[in-house]
């Protein structure tokens, strides 16, 4: 061993420096290891064509969680957020609809459509505002452990109390949005395909499964319990991209003691009598420190970083049945112009500062999965384009702009044994060719694009199977059963090794909230009564 330390931090994504601000903060000495020569994970903004910068795989804001922006002071740091003025654009053949911008506004947009939705629309976002409320209450709290004795049958009952204290109207729609699909579930609000369409995009974002899945509802409220500058629910675009809010965290980070090494790839994490011991490096260099902390998916933590030997045959058996692969095809364009749509014509209007999305119907959405599944991806693919540099001209030059691309539903793994090495230039035609379809002069305003097939996210990231959230957002993997039930609590199956990242509770998405909740949990085994208990 040639260096040791309380604890090694496993990546230097967002909850890895999270989770090491808060262990550093507490007087412990960290070390943060990462494989890349940059810090921040999927949530990094890189130059893909000189003078075109751009967050390279996430992209917008909205889930961080409030408490780690103050607690590692990042609005000091210049953390800044610009919300969208309207929350997304819809363009379709012949119309358009406009999601956002205030109650009053969506209305409007919605009776253009049908005056029932449009009368219905404050009892659904009073309904899922309730039980977003629910998940913003349990975002920074542990899930009671499966088999954790008293103590988690007390914090079960704690948590259970959340939910009997709603209303009984608002426990039915808990219900209904954990199981149902998002097909089901706005069936019974709304009856225009374009409105139940606005709502049900987000229960495809990073799900590989259609609006008509069972479960796609929860990936729906997923995506609506976060806020930006305190407006519940908003989303917006982050000044210098998403690598700017890394990189301020790695300052805290450092500020409060914690060593972070780049290019330091992680071979194997080192066990010792059934315990974690530190790890070994790419190199051979082996860190010690008796506290592991994996900011990597569990699925790759588990089937390479752990040896298969330091883990109970059931345990194995689960992890090796933990589903991953979103579906997720992600791109960058640097851009001459802005896009002109033919159904809202004119450069840098609201409509460009908000989410772009290509997604008419739900039965849209369905045919882009099934398609996928058969073919590997669909010609006709559903696409969320954002351009940031419409609201920060520090990404391109003077009149020229960036976009992403995020892009579903593409298959993790091609079927008949094709490869994404080989396929991933059409299936991004095919992708610019959808929004030429709606923006004539999109395709020729391109002067250069960086791709990120699910295999170049695995390749780049360490996202098995191009899975964006670390693991599937379904029933089976979430709470207190996310990764594997009796392992919630951001405890894994060998003494001293923790979970951090998105493959734990609350789930995917930029927002530190692992990270902040396996820190407390790795300082309360710490402590006098935690080693008592042996951890």
């Amino acid at each position: 061993m040639t260096a040791r330390f309380d604890a090694v931090v496993i990546g230097a994504g967002h909850n890895g420096l999270t989770c090491a601000f808060y262990l550093a903060r507490a007087g412990l000495k960290v070390c943060v290891v990462e494989r890349r020569d940059v810090v921040g994970g999927a949530a990094v903004t890189e130059e893909f064509h000189p003078g075109f910068r751009n967050s390279a795989a996430s992209y917008t804001v909205s889930l961080l969680q409030p408490k780690v922006i103050a607690d590692m002071k990042l609005a000091q740091r210049g953390y800044r957020v610009i919300e969208r003025p309207v929350s997304n654009f819809f363009p379709f053949d012949n119309d358009y609809l406009k999601l956002g911008g205030g109650a009053e506004r969506t209305r409007a947009e919605f009776a253009r459509f049908s005056a029932k939705d449009a009368a219905a629309l404050d009892g659904y976002e009073a309904a899922l505002e309730q039980v977003a409320d629910l998940l913003r209450a349990m975002a920074l709290r542990t899930p009671p452990n499966a088999g954790g004795g008293i103590a988690a049958l007390l914090a079960a009952a704690a948590q259970g109390r959340q939910v009997a204290a709603l209303p009984i109207a608002a426990q039915r729609d808990a219900l209904a949005l954990f199981v149902q699909s998002a097909r089901e579930f706005l069936d019974g609000w709304f009856e225009n395909a374009h409105v139940k369409a606005a709502f049900a995009f987000d229960s495809v974002v990073g799900n590989y499964a259609g609006p008509s899945a069972p479960g796609s509802a929860y990936v729906l409220l997923h995506h609506v319990f976060g806020e930006v500058n305190g407006k519940k629910g908003a989303w917006g675009h982050p000044v210098g991209g998403m690598g700017a809010i890394t990189g301020m965290m790695a300052d805290a980070a450092r500020e409060a003691g914690a060593v972070i090494r780049l290019e330091a790839p992680v071979d194997r994490v080192l066990v010792d009598n059934g315990r974690a011991a530190g790890v070994r490096l790419a190199g051979g260099e082996e860190i010690a420190a008796k506290t592991v902390v994996a900011n990597v998916g569990p699925a790759l933590l588990f089937r390479q970083l752990v040896d298969p030997a330091d883990l109970d045959t059931d345990f194995r058996r689960r992890i090796a049945g933990f589903k991953t692969g979103s579906g997720s095809f992600r791109m960058n364009v640097a851009l001459s112009e802005l896009p002109d749509f033919t159904v809202l014509p004119g450069n840098d209007a609201e409509h460009h500062r908000s989410g772009i999305i290509i997604a008419p119907t739900m039965d849209y959405m369905d045919q882009a999965h099934a398609d996928a599944v058969r073919y590997g991806w669909s010609n006709a693919p559903v696409v969320e384009m954002t351009i940031p540099s419409t609201v920060d001209d520090s990404l391109a030059p003077p009149g020229a702009h960036v976009a992403s691309l995020f892009c579903q539903h593409f298959a993790p793994v091609l079927p008949n044994g094709r490869s994404w090495d080989d396929e991933r230039e059409a299936a991004a035609d095919d992708i610019i060719d959808t929004v030429t379809q709606h923006a004539p002069n999109f395709r020729d305003a391109i002067i250069a694009r960086q791709i990120h097939s699910p295999t170049d996210l695995e390749r780049k990231f360490g996202l098995i199977d191009g899975d964006i959230f670390h693991g599937r957002m379904s029933l089976d993997q979430l709470w207190a059963a996310r990764p594997v039930l009796g392992h919630g609590d951001y405890r894994a199956p060998i003494a001293g090794l923790y979970l951090c990242g998105a493959g734990t509770h609350p789930g995917g998405g930029v927002t530190g909230a692992p990270g902040h909740n396996a820190a407390r949990e790795i300082l309360k085994d710490r402590s006098v009564i935690g080693r008592l208990f042996g951890r």
